[in-house]
C-alpha cells in the first residue's frame, strides 16, 4: 500500500546571530508534527534551513569585520547543531545561498512574470532592515517598527513590482481556511481589507543576494526568494508538493498567509494546506531580545540538560499564545513532571516486574487513557493540552501501583497488576515518542516492544524486564 505523503517546513532562520530560544521552540512544534505523521504511518517530507540572502547578515558580517560568506557559513553551522542537539527529525536542511535554489527562485519569478503580474516602477517609502520589510506609517508605533523598535530607512528608487492587489478577492477566501489560529487569520484579514498595495519585489544596487532575472541591475527582493526555498529545498516536488503545514511565527505571518499565496496562485502552483502561527516565548511576561539583555541560549540549554528535558519544557508552552518561558521553568518541569512522575513510574514498574515477572491479562487501567482526546488534541496543535492529559495518565497509573502494592505479600494478583502497568507504560511511551525520542525509544528497549502506533492497541509481550537506569536525575536548583 502506497503511504500518504505528508509535506511541513519550518521558518527559515537569518544567520545574523547565533540561535535564540524562538528558533528551538518552533522547530520543536514542527518536529513533533512530523514525528506524528510518522507514526500514524505517513511518508514524511520535513525540511529546515536558513536564509542566507538578507541584508541583515550583510550589515551583522560587516560589523563583525568578516566576508559575508564566510559569516553565513560559520553561522549555518550553529542552526546545523541545534537542530542536531534537539533531535530534529528533519529531512532536508536548505541554505538560500545554493545555485540550486537561485535557479528555482528565477524560474518562479519568470513565471510571474510571464503571467503579466510584474511591472516596473518606483519605490518610495520607509524599510526596516529588521524585519526585510517595506512600512507604512500605520504599522509603526511612535514612528518605529514595533518588532524592532527601530526607526526605519526612508528609499526612492527604481524597482519592479508584483500586482498583489490582484488577488485580493482570493486572498480572502483562502486565508480562513489556510492559517490557524483563527485570531491570526483575522489580524490579516482586517489589514487586506484596509487596502492591498502591489509589492516591491527587488532592490536596486544590492551587493548579496539572487540576480533578478527580468534585469540585472536588481536583487530579488529577500522575502520572495525566501518563500521559495519551500518549493526548491524538495527534492522530489512531484510527490510531495503543495505542503500540508508550514510552521511559523507570528511576526512573519503576512508574508506567508497573503505574499506566499499570492506569489503561488500567480506562478501556478497548486497552494498549501495550513499554515500554523505560533505565538512567542517570553520572560515573566515581557519580551526576550538580545537589548534586553534576557536572552535565552538554546544551544548553552543543551549543553546543561537532556535534550527531551528542554524539548518537553518547550512543549509544555502554549503554541497559539505567547508563553514564559525561562531556565527555572525549565528544571521545574524536569523535577517535577519527567523525573517525579514518569522517571519514578518507569523505575518502580521495571524493578517489580525484575523481581516478581508478569502475567498477561486484560488491561482495565488503559480505559483511563483518554487517547482519542489526545489524538485530536495532537492534530489541532494543542500540545501543551495533550501532555497534560498524557501525563494525567501517569498519574493514574502512579495512583494505581501506590494503592495495589504489588510489593507486599499481602497482594495476590502482583504479577497481573505489573502486566496492567507496564502495558500501560508501553502506551505512554508510543504517545511521547513524537515529544520525547529518546526517553520512548530507551523505555521501548527497556520493556521490549515496538515505537508504532498500532502497538498501542496490541497487549505488550511477556518478555524479561530489568530496572535498568534512572530515565531522569533531578536537577539541583542554583
Amino acid at each position: 500500500m502506497v503511504k500518504k505523503k505528508f509535506y511541513l517546513t519550518t521558518a527559515i532562520d537569518y544567520v545574523n546571530a547565533s540561535p535564540h530560544i524562538g528558533h528551538a521552540f518552533e522547530k520543536v512544534i514542527a518536529d513533533v508534527i512530523s514525528r506524528w505523521n510518522q507514526l500514524k504511518g505517513k511518508d514524511v517530507f520535513f525540511l529546515t534551513g536558513v536564509d542566507e540572502n538578507a541584508q541583515k547578515n550583510v550589515d551583522a558580517a560587516k560589523k563583525a569585520g568578516v566576508p559575508v560568506k564566510e559569516f553565513v557559513d560559520k553561522n549555518a553551522k550553529l542552526f546545523l547543531k541545534l537542530c542536531e542537539k534537539l533531535n530534529i527529525n528533519y529531512d532536508s536542511f536548505i541554505r538560500t545561498t545554493a545555485k540550486e535554489h537561485a535557479k528555482v527562485v528565477q524560474d518562479i519569478i519568470k513565471k510571474i512574470f510571464d503571467n503579466k503580474d510584474i511591472y516596473k516602477g518606483v519605490y518610495e517609502g520607509l524599510y526596516c532592515v529588521g524585519c526585510e520589510e517595506y512600512k507604512t506609517e500605520k504599522d509603526l508605533v511612535d514612528g518605529k517598527c514595533p518588532e524592532h523598535n527601530t526607526k526605519p530607512e526612508y528609499r526612492k528608487e527604481e524597482a519592479y513590482f508584483f500586482k498583489l492587489s490582484k488577488y485580493k478577492d482570493k486572498l480572502l477566501e483562502i486565508i480562513p481556511k489556510y492559517v490557524v489560529p483563527e485570531k491570526r487569520a483575522n489580524e490579516v484579514l482586517n489589514r487586506i481589507k484596509e487596502g492591498l498595495q502591489d509589492l516591491c519585489i527587488t532592490r536596486k544596487g544590492a551587493e548579496w543576494g539572487i540576480d533578478f532575472p527580468i534585469d540585472k541591475n536588481f536583487k530579488v527582493y529577500v522575502w520572495v526568494d525566501a518563500l521559495i526555498n519551500y518549493i526548491s529545498g524538495l527534492q522530489d516536488k512531484e510527490k510531495y508538493w503543495p505542503a500540508d503545514v508550514h510552521v511559523i511565527g507570528k511576526g512573519i505571518n503576512w508574508f506567508h498567509s497573503v505574499i506566499w499565496p499570492a506569489l503561488l496562485l500567480s506562478a501556478g502552483y497548486e497552494l498549501p494546506r495550513k499554515l500554523l502561527v505560533h505565538g512567542y516565548l517570553t520572560l515573566k511576561g515581557g519580551k526576550i531580545s538580545k537589548s534586553l539583555g534576557n536572552t535565552v541560549d538554546p544551544l548553552e540549554l543543551l549543553e546543561k540538560y537532556p535534550s527531551d528535558s528542554v524539548r518537553y519544557a518547550l512543549l509544555k508552552c502554549s503554541i497559539f499564545e505567547d508563553s514564559d518561558f525561562s531556565e527555572e521553568i525549565l528544571i521545574e518541569r524536569h523535577n517535577n513532571e519527567l523525573a517525579n512522575k514518569l522517571g519514578n513510574l518507569v523505575s518502580r514498574v521495571s524493578s517489580l516486574i525484575e523481581k516478581y515477572g508478569l502475567d498477561k491479562t486484560e488491561n482495565k487501567l488503559i480505559k483511563k487513557l483518554k487517547l482519542k482526546t489526545i489524538e485530536k488534541l495532537i492534530q489541532d496543535y494543542k500540545f501543551d493540552k495533550a501532555l497534560n492529559l498524557i501525563f494525567e495518565f501517569i498519574d493514574v497509573c502512579n495512583e494505581y501501583i501506590q494503592d495495589k502494592k504489588p510489593w507486599t505479600e499481602e497482594c495476590e494478583d502482583k504479577k497481573k497488576i505489573l502486566y496492567e502497568l507496564a502495558d500501560s507504560i508501553k502506551s505512554i511511551s508510543i504517545l511521547l515518542w513524537s515529544f520525547m525520542p529518546e526517553t520512548s525509544e530507551k523505555i521501548a528497549n527497556q520493556f521490549n516492544f515496538k515505537i508504532n502506533y498500532k502497538e498501542i492497541k496490541s497487549p505488550l509481550k511477556i518478555s524479561k524486564i530489568k530496572k535498568g537506569e534512572n530515565l531522569f536525575t533531578k536537577i539541583k536548583k542554583g
